[in-house]
């Protein structure tokens, strides 16, 4: 079939085998499942110290979605081999196409993380017939791999924020590189308090921490608190748009209590 030649263009493992592709169907919707072999005399690799090792046995097989072909979904269908490792222990393999126990592969990681940066999550669900929680794990997975491999050389200006990430869940606090041609998401915590915002210069250390210049923030009590303590030597800029609204607020109140003091 075309797809099994597609695959080994562009996704081939060496270890491993495409067999028959079939039609299917998951949740009334159509798709196309690869049965993914291991190669004759290849021997599992140890998830823990990486290490060709004897097979166990067999689990059941799992699915693990790829990347979306002529708007079908695809997917890989895998029978997973328990590794006997005398270092390790009884061990389920380690497999090139996804990480550990999630489902989805890695191509398919990336597939969604970039539809991700253009599109709401939301849309990129429905354009691609996943769900939010798989695009969430999707980001979730590549600002792990960006957290591991980033590095803060010359990181001098940063932005502090707070978001409501979904209706009826708590505020995140969200911290930002700013420098010019350097802007990119650096830290995510729970909640918008001042222990959160701690939490990210624990993160820094003290040295990066005092090579901040520059840092922009709103006007929350909490982050204003912190960025005083901990890196007051930086040059503390207002975020415009909540300083507006702050006067505006300021400027409403006052009308408001003019009006009162000529109606009394």
């Amino acid at each position: 079939m075309l797809l099994k030649t597609i695959l080994n263009r562009v996704q081939k493992f060496p270890s491993f085998v495409y067999d028959q592709v079939r039609w299917d169907e998951q949740g009334g919707q159509p798709l196309l499942c690869v049965l993914i072999l291991p190669r004759a005399g290849s021997r599992p690799l140890c998830p823990e110290c990486g290490q060709r090792r004897s097979g166990y046995d067999q689990q059941p097989a799992r699915r693990y979605e790829f990347v979306p072909l002529w708007g079908l979904r695809v997917v890989f269908e895998y029978s997973p081999r328990r590794v006997d490792c005398p270092r390790c222990g009884v061990r389920v393999e380690k497999l090139p196409w996804a990480q550990g126990k999630s489902r989805l592969t890695e191509a398919y990681v990336w597939f969604l993380a970039g539809w991700a940066k253009r599109l709401s999550w939301k849309q990129v669900a429905e354009a691609f017939h996943s769900s939010w929680d798989t695009v969430f794990r999707a980001v979730s997975r590549a600002v792990e791999w960006g957290l591991a491999h980033r590095s803060l050389e010359g990181l001098s200006a940063i932005g502090i924020d707070e978001v409501a990430w979904q209706k009826g869940y708590p505020f995140l606090t969200v911290v930002y590189q700013l420098d010019a041609g350097a802007r990119r998401l650096l830290w995510i915590g729970e909640h918008r308090k001042a222990k959160t915002l701690l939490g990210f210069f624990r993160w820094l250390g003290s040295e990066r921490t005092a090579q901040l210049r520059f840092i922009c923030s709103d006007m929350w009590q909490a982050y204003l608190k912190v960025i005083t303590k901990k890196a007051g030597h930086a040059l503390h800029v207002l975020d415009r748009f909540h300083l507006v609204a702050r006067l505006n607020k300021a400027v409403d109140e006052i009308r408001a209590s003019e009006v009162r003091r000529l109606k009394a």
